[in-house]
């Protein structure tokens, strides 16, 4: 297997990887990125970001991140379109093992990201992707004059159930409160679609259908009364959980799986760094995401520096 030495891994190419690889590559540092889907991450799938610094009109989720692309792509960072199969962060050389090859060095950063929590209900595995999904804007179409269940309350639930409205006749958002998380000015714009109807205090025990999503089961959490609700979609939207696996046993976490870091993105183990969505952090967005990759990238400037001297 073929062995490749860089002074710096940047693992995840969300916003945070994204602007960790374009600091390290304009403080001169040789940077790899690894990236097994596309660059973006979650933004990819984000129709509209509104809420980014410098876009009064918003920007589509694709074209911000084919924008922070383009800059490290710009720079000469070489982006490897791959998967961390295994990672040794022993010693003062990390080591990431990849399906065909292994890269090398002094420092890492973590910017894995997160990915949809899924509920665990009876039916959910077997019928994800088969009238199940977590992604609006990927399948939204498909559901175009059709009657759809979603669940959650936060700002993703309300953004992509807002999405959503622009396609199916109805929309059923169920959530296990009476009111909702999101902020004031997306709930507005819930309200503003005729299509949507909010199920308060319910949460879903179920999904039935045979090779498509046919029904919901939902009990009321006050009156323990249960139903079933036809619909021909599902979507679930209840929180992340960190794509951490691959460093678990080496890196301190916390109970959820969340990387912990210090005020520097500092991990418990030197030379290694954790950014973004993947961090323990009281807010996940692009614009916290973005900052956390710049002071990352800054702190293993430094780290590098002064292992150097």
């Amino acid at each position: 297997m073929e062995t490749v030495d860089y002074d710096l891994l940047i693992i995840g190419g969300g916003p945070a990887g994204l602007t960790a690889a374009l600091y390290a590559a304009r403080a001169r540092i040789r940077t790899a990125l690894i990236e097994k889907v596309m660059p973006g991450g979650q933004m990819v799938t984000t129709d509209r970001i509104e809420n980014y610094p410098g876009f009064p009109e918003g920007i589509s989720g694709p074209d911000l991140s084919r924008h922070m692309a383009d800059q490290i792509h710009a720079l000469g960072v070489p982006v490897i379109g791959d998967a961390v199969a295994a990672l040794d962060l022993s010693g003062p050389v990390k080591t990431a093992r990849l399906m065909d090859q292994r890269l090398t060095a002094r420092a890492v950063i973590v910017a894995s990201g997160a990915s949809p929590k899924r509920l665990g209900v009876p039916g959910e595995a077997e019928l994800f992707g088969k009238g199940i999904s977590s992604c609006a804007t990927c399948d939204g179409p498909f559901y175009t004059g059709k009657v759809v269940a979603a669940v959650g309350g936060g700002d993703t639930a309300v953004q992509e159930t807002a999405f959503l409205a622009r396609f199916a006749r109805k929309i059923y958002l169920i959530h296990r409160r009476d009111r909702l998380r999101a902020d004031q000015i997306l709930q507005e714009r819930l309200k503003a679609c005729g299509n949507v109807e909010i199920l308060w205090d319910t949460v879903v025990t179920g999904v039935r259908g045979s090779r498509r999503v046919e029904a919901v089961y939902l009990r009321h959490v006050k009156t323990d009364e249960t139903r079933e609700l036809a619909a021909d979609g599902f979507f679930v939207w209840v929180g992340i959980v960190p794509n951490a696996a691959f460093v678990a046993g080496q890196l301190q976490q916390d109970p959820w799986g969340f990387i912990l870091t210090d005020a520097h993105m500092a991990t418990d183990i030197p030379g290694v760094f954790a950014a973004g969505d993947v961090r323990h952090t009281p807010l996940r967005q692009i614009t916290t995401a973005v900052g956390d990759g710049a002071l990352a990238a800054h702190s293993a400037e430094h780290y590098l520096n002064s292992v150097v001297q």
